[in-house]
């Protein structure tokens, strides 16, 4: 499958959506590396749920595919809009080892899957390991697990 992926308001959703031919378009919601005291930097009124609810709400209506979003809201968009858009999860790290300046809206693999997410986005864990093979077959051991049938 083949993703774009934007970030706009909605007349740019609406020229990717419209031109997508065989390409599923992603708006991006809410960028992981921010939080409440950004968004207030930015000057948004609302917390960091409603923002990611409203722009997936978009999303759809404009004919996206799907949204990125934190694992942390996926659970949120699954309520809302069930499997209606398909939800791309950035942001994956080990929970207890953040780096300081790192994103802030992290979740574990584990975390991602349960809250509903459908593909995952892992860069910084991988590329900084010590052993970038060992830490990409643990984390596609840890998406196995999730849909292994005990």
């Amino acid at each position: 499958m083949d993703f774009a992926t934007i970030h706009g308001n909605d007349a740019i959703m609406e020229a990717a959506a419209s031109a997508k031919g065989d390409l599923k378009v992603l708006a991006v919601t809410a960028l992981t590396s921010l939080d409440r005291g950004d968004l207030d930097d930015l000057g948004f009124q609302c917390d960091v749920q409603a923002l990611v609810l409203s722009r997936a709400k978009r999303a759809l209506q404009i004919g996206c595919d799907g949204i990125v979003s934190s694992g942390l809201e996926a659970s949120l968009l699954r309520r809302e809009l069930d499997h209606k858009l398909l939800v791309i999860t950035p942001g994956i790290r080990p929970v207890d080892n953040r780096e300081e300046g790192d994103q802030k809206r992290v979740v574990s693999v584990e975390m991602a899957f349960q809250n509903g997410a459908d593909y995952i986005v892992v860069g910084r864990p991988i590329r900084d390991a010590s052993d970038r093979k060992a830490m990409a077959e643990k984390i596609q051991g840890q998406i196995l697990a999730q849909f292994s049938v005990s």
